[in-house]
């Protein structure tokens, strides 16, 4: 179901295996939680980096960020996009108090570097040049509602290109099933997607967008547990796109061009 641009095929899991991964490299064979975040965090600030020419600042960028690992990834890339002097703010889609203590690690970080807070309303005032969609991740239950569904829904119609760490928010990963009714059940629109280990078996659906790969630092020795045959890839570079019939065009006159 996917592979990179030269052919290679590369596995894919289910969430329950993604779960399993995560917890075996974390219990068992490393790295660390805390590792896991700062490998996808500054692989996605590199990646938004490179979204506009070289030596061109460029801002505002808006990081949706959930009070879970997904949201933790999120505001670490947001921290090294603020110490690359990029113009970067999070919008936190929830309470502080239920932060996942690594991701109340990474916001802690982000604000001692000078980093800034915006609320909703800010957010939905804004005209962001990207958009770094961290809400949910692999870790749906349900369709989403409240906050983070009216921070879906604005950011897709506030016509900025969308970065999405790992899932679109809202998709489910295990089948890429999407419902008509967008109002019951919000769903990203990610110009690009990038997923974090190995792709989840949902990613096939259009609101991917493009899809890239990047290496989070789990060994070959975590999958084998788990009886997957993967063989890394990377071949040297941290992410990779991959080839899905879920691509769409890039928006109209967007800086992902």
């Amino acid at each position: 179901m996917f592979q990179t641009l030269d052919g290679l095929r590369v596995s894919s899991l289910s969430v329950d295996q993604m779960r399993e991964v995560d917890r075996i490299a974390v219990e068992e064979t490393g790295p660390s939680l805390l590792q896991m975040m700062e490998n996808a965090g500054s692989v996605l600030a590199e990646f938004t980096c490179e979204q506009w020419p070289r030596g061109v600042r460029v801002g505002p960028l808006t990081v949706l960020a959930g009070t879970g690992h997904n949201g933790g990834g999120g505001i670490c890339a947001a921290y090294h996009l603020l110490c690359q002097g990029a113009d970067v703010h999070v919008c936190l889609a929830g309470d502080e108090s239920r932060l996942r203590k690594a991701t109340a690690k990474q916001l802690a970080r982000f604000r001692e570097a000078g980093g800034l807070m915006i609320d909703t309303a800010e957010t939905m005032d804004s005209k962001p040049f990207i958009v770094i969609d961290a809400l949910i991740g692999y870790g749906l239950h349900g369709a989403p509602y409240g906050l983070i569904a009216e921070l879906i829904h604005w950011a897709n119609v506030c016509s900025a290109p969308i970065l999405s760490l790992d899932v679109p928010s809202g998709l489910n990963a295990d089948t890429g099933a999407l419902s008509h009714d967008t109002a019951s059940h919000p769903c990203i629109r990610a110009t690009k997607t990038l997923t974090l280990a190995l792709p989840k078996r949902g990613l096939i659906a259009a609101c991917v967008g493009e899809l890239w790969l990047a290496d989070i630092g789990i060994p070959e020795t975590v999958f084998q547990k788990l009886g997957i045959d993967a063989h890394s890839p990377f071949a040297g570079t941290a992410k990779i796109r991959l080839n899905t019939s879920g691509d769409s065009p890039v928006f109209p006159g967007s800086p992902l061009g």
